[in-house]
Order: C-alpha cells, then sequence, then structure tokens
C-alpha cells in the first residue's frame, strides 16, 4: 500500500461497522442538525477533557471566530498571535476588526515565545493565542502568568493537540485547551480526531462564557427569535457528531500510535548531524499531529522533498512562508526564528495507520539521501 501523510481511508476501514452503524442512526432518526449525538459527543468530550463545557461549531476557524466575539474584544484590539502557525489564527483576528500582533516562537517546540509577546504588549492588548503546534503544548505556566500580570484573556488553539496534556507548575495534568480562559479545536479530517468534513469545537469552565459562545454559535438567541447579541451560524452536523463521537473512542489509540512512530524515527535520526527531531517540552505529553524534522544548511529542501517523492513517500512543510510575509498580513518587524524555521522544517508521514515496514522504508530513504547527497 501506498505511503500516504494521513491515510483516512485505513482508518476508517478499521472502525467501518461502528462508523456506518453511527451514519445510519442519524439518517434514520433524520435529525441531522442539532440532532441528540451532537449533545452526546459534547457530553462525551467534556468527560474525555475534564472540561465543563465543550460547545461543538462548524469549524476550527470558526471557533476562534466566536471564542473572540464571545469575549467582547473590539475593533482596534490587539491580540498576540505566534508568527509560526497557520494563517486562520490570525485571519479571524483581522475579520473582526481586531489586530493581529505577531511574535516569534522558540527554536526548539516552535511555540510562541514570551519574552518576544513581552516586547509587543501596547495599552490596547487585550487577548494572546497561543498555538499548541504539531501536537505539543506551549509553555502555559509562562502564557497564563503573562496573561495574568497583563490582564489578558487567553485563548488556546488546539486544532493541532487535541488529546495532549499539560502538567502545570503545581503538578496538575490538564488537556490541552482546557487551561486558558477558551480553548478551540479543529475537526478536519486530517486532525487527531477528525471527522468526514469540517467541524470544530470550544471549551471552557466558565459558565457564563460558555452561554455566550451558545449564544454567538446560534444567531446570537438563546430562546428563538430572540436576539441577544450579534451571533453567526456555526454549528457541527449531526452525522459528523456521530462519527466523532466513535472516534474519540480511539484517540488515546491513536495518539499513542502517532507516538510509536515518533519514538522510532527518533532513534534513527537523533545522532545525525543534519537532522534535529521534535523538541519534547517536559511539561507537555505530545500527540504528534506532524512529525516535523529540522535540517541542518547543508540540506537542499526541494531536493531532498523531490528525491523521497520519487521513492513513494509524502513530505509536507509547515509552514514555507511566515505571516509577516503573507500578503495580507505583511509587516516590516523582523522574526528570525520564524523564518528561519519556514527555511528548514520538514515534516514526514506519521498517520495513525502507518506500518512498520512503511516505517522502516521512510526511515531508510531519508538515511540514504542525507549519506548521497
Amino acid at each position: 500500500m501506498a505511503i500516504q501523510m494521513v491515510d483516512l481511508h485505513g482508518q476508517y476501514l478499521k472502525i467501518k461497522s461502528e462508523i456506518d452503524a453511527a451514519m445510519q442512526e442519524v439518517i434514520d432518526s433524520t435529525q441531522f442538525i442539532n440532532g441528540y449525538k451532537v449533545r452526546e459527543f459534547a457530553r462525551n468530550l467534556e468527560q474525555y477533557l475534564n472540561v465543563k463545557h465543550v460547545i461543538p461549531c462548524a469549524n476550527g476557524t470558526d471557533a476562534l471566530q466566536v471564542a473572540m466575539m464571545a469575549l467582547d474584544l473590539k475593533p482596534g484590539d490587539e491580540v498576540i498571535v505566534p508568527c509560526f502557525t497557520y494563517v486562520a489564527t490570525a485571519e479571524v483576528i483581522a475579520l473582526l476588526g481586531l489586530n493581529p500582533v505577531m511574535v516569534d516562537v522558540h527554536p526548539d517546540t516552535f511555540q510562541v515565545d514570551i519574552s518576544e509577546a513581552a516586547k509587543k504588549l501596547t495599552t490596547k492588548t487585550k487577548a494572546i493565542v497561543p498555538v499548541h503546534l504539531f501536537g505539543q503544548c506551549a509553555d502555559m505556566d509562562a502564557v497564563m502568568a503573562f496573561a495574568k500580570e497583563h490582564g489578558l484573556f487567553v485563548i488556546e488553539d488546539t486544532a493541532q493537540a487535541i488529546g495532549a496534556v499539560y502538567t502545570n507548575e503545581s503538578g496538575e495534568k490538564v488537556s490541552a485547551g482546557c487551561i486558558g480562559d477558551i480553548g478551540t479545536t479543529s475537526f478536519f479530517p486530517s486532525k487527531n480526531l477528525g471527522c468526514f468534513g469540517d467541524g470544530g469545537a470550544i471549551f471552557t469552565n466558565d459558565d457564563e462564557l460558555a452561554a455566550k459562545i451558545r449564544m454567538v454559535c446560534n444567531h446570537g438567541q438563546s430562546k428563538k427569535y430572540h436576539h441577544r447579541t450579534v451571533g453567526v451560524n456555526s454549528r457541527l452536523d449531526t452525522l459528523q457528531a456521530a462519527i466523532l463521537d466513535i472516534k474519540l473512542k480511539h484517540l488515546d489509540e491513536y495518539c499513542a500510535s502517532r507516538q510509536a512512530v515518533a519514538a522510532k524515527y527518533d532513534s534513527a535520526f537523533a545522532s545525525h548531524p543534519d537532522l534535529t527531531i521534535p523538541h519534547r517540552d517536559e511539561k507537555s505529553t505530545h500527540v504528534f499531529h506532524q512529525y516535523t524534522l529540522k535540517l541542518s544548511d547543508s540540506v537542499n529542501r526541494e531536493d531532498m522533498r523531490n528525491y523521497l517523492s520519487e521513492h513513494g513517500i509524502p513530505s509536507m512543510v509547515y509552514y514555507p512562508l511566515p505571516l509577516n510575509k503573507q500578503e495580507a498580513y505583511s509587516s516590516k518587524d523582523q522574526f528570525p526564528v520564524t523564518e528561519d524555521l519556514c527555511s528548514r522544517v520538514l515534516s514526514l508521514p506519521i498517520c495513525t495507520e502507518l506500518s512498520e515496514e512503511q516505517t522502516d522504508t521512510i526511515i531508510e530513504h531519508v538515511k540514504t539521501y542525507l549519506d548521497n547527497k
């Protein structure tokens, strides 16, 4: 079987009978919008994350937007975001008339650097969005201390790290997305917990915020035809909720599979002079949405990718262009760490269905290329 970055078909086949039965149940009920399966999935995810409220929504981008709307951020307010992230994090800020303020990241973990965030503080700064990139939590002790000191809201972007667990300075273990004021996630099909289309969710332990989030997601109404605030139409389809509820039961298994592949990659690549393996933060587990290497200056990344592709091995660059170089968000500020990472990161396949034979093949060809470059 061909090696893939994400083997959604193989994953489906392993749980086909469960998925098919869950989908058929929804079809038979004809409760396609706000059916009971949506509420059931939300309750089960609340239990899994040990969080008071999970509010499903249409996608991960909506989750971020709704979170900011629920916090009553106003046009002109500034929101701190890491420069090394997918565009959606900054996109929703700009859409709401807020100002995304980019900051550089740590060169080892790729997570937001609070010392850099401190340099960008102004009287207009109202929130910070730590992105738990590639499957590992940002330094949330530092983020929370910084936010508390300066009176900022914390919105965790957990689209790539659902299932990760953070151990805070008090020794308490908390699920990614459940530490700040609000957590958000995406259920895009390729995510560690993915549906068969678009989907997302918002997490919070704050009862008042949860009520506001639910209103915003539902056209600003808590009672039908009574609109208390400006809202949006952002719902998780019942079919997607039913699929996610089945896959949630397998999420720990999926995380363990990714971690096993990552451990094998680590063993093979840790001592190679041209590669830097993913850093592990001792405070956070890593669920490896991506396994991302840093290449040395002597490696031509595109040449390496072409070589791997010729041998049936896909690879991806997350991300080839930093936010500050994107036309829509261009900035004259310098982000040396982010710009360096964008020029040298390379992600290898790490899907849950990757076999030992396929993993060995990937390792062999990576080493062969580097040894003969």
